[in-house]
């Protein structure tokens, strides 16, 4: 019978509820300050955000940060946290494993060959991550960069397509604004993936109904997984040191208006069984967004976009499909 790995263990996927399949529950501000830097108090502001959201329907929140970023310690051990999270709120909890863009990687990840790296997922999945004990129930979010795929990334990116062949688990994947999402199923093909275990991320950086029909045809599914980051930062590398004075950046806005006619646009044309919703909520992002994730923090998708969806005219199915019985096929794993 198949089970969904969470990090306290296996439970039926018929006890997920609604799912929030890309989050980092351990990132919700950049750092130690509403303590004055006294004490890591990440674990108590997780619990607080997530208050609320089994009163909504949610009862699962996947945490997709990978090695070194978004609250993941370089080594993984930071992951024990997610336990305690879990039993503070109630909610289930998965775990997902991945490496972020090469310039983020910690440097065991740079300097590990392909077996490595693939010898190292499959342990995550199969032993626990970090000498935790507790296992991925996901592989991701799987990173490239923006119209480019470095040879690290395509390197690690092999080694997940291969370590779920052993595995059984799906990949959710980070594409960079929408760049190189064909080119991830190329790769991911090109190693017997099996595509209906695919999510490509963060397709609604684009709005491009497109672009997300010509991978859904592909057989992948695609994730809408920015709702509520209407405006962002690039941020394609860490902080260099730079001399005072001005210099330049570039930003991104994506209306949840847009996101709304995207997603409804893709459910009438028939694919609302390979479409997952999530928000990517982080601590560092939720300042330029004081409307959405400022207000409601992880409750934006059930109480301003889904109802949002609704009035657009997308059926009630289609939203139970997108948020609970997708999701939980994509975290079932055995038989």
């Amino acid at each position: 019978m198949a089970d969904v790995m969470t990090v306290r263990g296996p439970v039926p996927p018929s006890e997920l509820g609604r799912v929030m399949p890309h989050e980092h529950l351990l990132s919700l501000t950049p750092g130690p300050w509403l303590t004055t830097g006294t004490r890591d108090d990440r674990i108590a502001l997780a619990v607080g955000a997530l208050a609320g959201l089994e009163a909504r329907g949610f009862g699962t929140v996947v945490d997709l940060s990978p090695y070194g970023v978004v609250g993941r310690d370089p080594d993984g051990a930071e992951i024990a946290m997610l336990a305690e999270i879990s039993e503070r709120t109630g909610l289930h909890i998965v775990s997902g494993t991945a490496l972020y863009l090469e310039a983020y990687a910690p440097a065991w990840a740079r300097e590990a060959t392909l077996d490595e790296l693939t010898a190292r997922f499959v342990a995550d999945a199969v032993d626990g991550i970090g000498g935790s004990g507790i296992r991925a129930g996901i592989f991701g979010e799987q990173a490239t960069s923006l119209g480019e795929i470095t040879p690290f990334e395509d390197r690690v990116l092999r080694a997940v397509a291969r370590a779920h062949r052993e595995t059984g688990l799906a990949i959710m994947t980070h594409t960079t604004h929408g760049t190189m999402a064909h080119e991830q199923v190329d790769l991911l093909a090109s190693e017997g993936v099996d595509l209906d275990r695919v999510v490509i991320g963060h397709l609604d950086t684009q709005l491009s109904v497109d672009l997300a029909r010509s991978i859904l045809d592909r057989g992948a599914l695609i994730a809408v997984d920015t709702i509520g980051k209407e405006v962002w930062d690039f941020f394609l590398e860490p902080a260099a040191d730079r001399p005072d004075g001005e210099f330049p950046k570039r930003s991104f806005a994506r209306s949840d208006r847009g996101r709304v006619e995207f997603v409804a646009e893709l459910v009438a044309d028939g694919y609302a069984d390979r479409i997952v919703l999530a928000q990517d909520l982080t601590g560092a992002e939720v300042w330029m967004n004081p409307g959405t994730h400022g207000q409601l923090g992880y409750a934006h998708l059930a109480d301003r976009f889904l109802p949002a969806l609704a009035a657009h005219g997308v059926p009630e199915d289609a939203i139970e499909r997108m948020t609970a019985r997708t999701p939980a096929r994509l975290l079932e794993v055995g038989a």
